[in-house]
């Protein structure tokens, strides 16, 4: 039998309808979405939007130059930049390298630099490796793996304290190519979990990574391999960071097959049930990169934006060869309650030295539904009293807010007067008034109507 969705109806159409398609409201798919932050990344909650609305990604705001790469063991190709917070402190992992007419001119090492901030950076003297004769350096690794050593800081509450960071890298010695695993204590001081790679099935040249999920509660890879000549990513997990499961490949539907050099995929903190990246294209005929968005919350299946994110036009020397990178890692930094911050380089190859750049996004702000019309979502049980919008309009714009049924049929006095302005955390007053108490065990859908406006996200929580 074909089930019709009825919306714009009247109550009594509405009925009547369902009694001559025979179908019931009980039958209509329901999302629970408990009291979680919801992102508007994909169309994974909404059941319609009107023609003048749509998912628009958004471009961080570049900010100020938080890293130049100039010493005599770093240069103009560092890259694969990890950065983490870790208490108040901030970590910064990347490669040390440099090359004269493309070719290298010394030995790559791991590099490493700390921020009270995210903004200003130091590069401590460690003494752990000699460069040139001296121990005056910021050398944190020098073993296998410093083409692309990516640390992380362990989540799981099952890990020992010897292993309390890990990372992960591509090795290459005796043949032996594949992913490598590391542990630490403090994050200064590695050694090799196992002397055998532990993922061999890829191709490695790029930024692999790997993280804790809080949500799966298992340890998970991303890294780089070729699918038919063209770069692309395979995903693997683990209980144990050391025997991996069979990587599968990313699809991203409706997108084109592109060269995807690095992933930088994580979960989101404010909403762990949705991971995001910010892939690499690599475009082959000038050699050029360029960072765009992704998000899945499956993590295989992902949504993938064809737009620029941080385009070769953005300040500054970032057009070049490889000279567009995003870094892995997504800061909330001290200060900043509603700002995220993500880093990128420039100036790969044309040096002398290359540099890491800070980027801005409001809080949840990497992808808006846009423009003026409406959006309905797919009928919803939540948990709380409040709804919580994060919105921003133009000068002229609003944002109407509306809760109808399973059938979209408005809820009497569940509407609110248009909201204004910009707001990361709305608090919605319904006319009926302040909570949702009304609707307690009951499942909605969310009516927006956007006049030159952007809505990124929402959550219901309880007050």
């Amino acid at each position: 039998m074909h089930v019709m969705t009825f919306r714009y109806l009247t109550p009594a159409i509405s009925a009547l309808c369902l009694i001559v398609c025979g179908t019931a409201a009980s039958a209509v798919d329901v999302i629970d979405i408990g009291s979680r932050r919801e992102l508007f990344v994909d169309r994974h909650l909404i059941d319609s939007m009107s023609d003048g609305v749509h998912l628009q990604v958004q471009q961080p705001e570049p900010q100020e130059v938080v890293l130049v790469t100039g010493e005599p063991w770093e240069g103009n190709t560092c890259a694969y930049y990890s950065i983490f917070q870790d208490g108040e402190v901030y970590r910064m992992y990347y490669r040390g390298s440099h090359a004269v007419d493309m070719k290298a001119a010394h030995p790559e090492v791991t590099c490493y630099a700390e921020s009270k901030d995210g903004i200003h950076w130091t590069k401590p003297k460690l003494g752990l490796y000699e460069w040139e004769g001296s121990r005056e350096n910021n050398i944190v690794w020098n073993g296998i793996g410093t083409h692309c050593f990516v640390p992380f800081r362990d989540a799981n509450p099952d890990r020992s304290d010897d292993a309390k960071y890990k990372a992960i890298s591509r090795g290459r010695p005796q043949g032996k190519k594949g992913l490598y695993i590391f542990q630490s204590p403090d994050a200064i001081h590695w050694s090799l979990m196992k002397d055998e790679p532990v993922i061999t099935d890829g191709y490695f040249d790029s930024q692999n990574l790997a993280f804790w999920d809080p949500v799966t509660k298992q340890y998970v890879d991303y890294h780089r391999t070729f699918t038919n000549k063209v770069r692309s990513i395979l995903m693997c997990t683990s209980d144990d960071f050391v025997t991996w499961s069979t990587p599968v490949a990313l699809t991203y539907p409706d997108a084109p097959h592109q060269h995807l050099y690095t992933n930088a995929i994580r979960p989101y903190s404010a909403a762990p049930h949705i991971r995001i990246g910010f892939p690499t294209r690599y475009l082959p005929k000038t050699q050029q990169v360029e960072p765009v968005f992704m998000s899945s919350r499956d993590g295989v299946t992902f949504h993938r934006f064809s737009d620029a994110i941080i385009p070769q036009t953005a300040p500054a020397d970032r057009d070049g060869n490889r000279s567009n990178y995003m870094t892995n890692g997504v800061l909330e930094l001290p200060g900043r309650p509603d700002e995220l911050s993500v880093y990128a380089t420039e100036a790969y190859y044309t040096g002398p030295d290359s540099r890491v750049r800070r980027f801005t996004y409001r809080e949840d702000g990497f992808v808006a539904l846009n423009g003026t019309g409406e959006v309905l979502t797919s009928p919803l049980a939540f948990d709380g009293n409040v709804l919580s919008l994060n919105y921003r309009c133009t000068a002229a714009g609003s944002v109407g807010v509306q809760l109808c049924d399973v059938d979209g049929v408005p809820v009497p006095g569940f509407e609110c007067a248009p909201l204004t302005g910009d707001d990361v955390d709305h608090r919605i007053h319904w006319l009926s008034g302040p909570t949702l108490n009304k609707l307690s065990g009951k499942n909605v859908r969310i009516r927006l109507t956007l006049q030159d406006a952007d809505v990124f996200a929402f959550q219901f929580v309880s007050e």
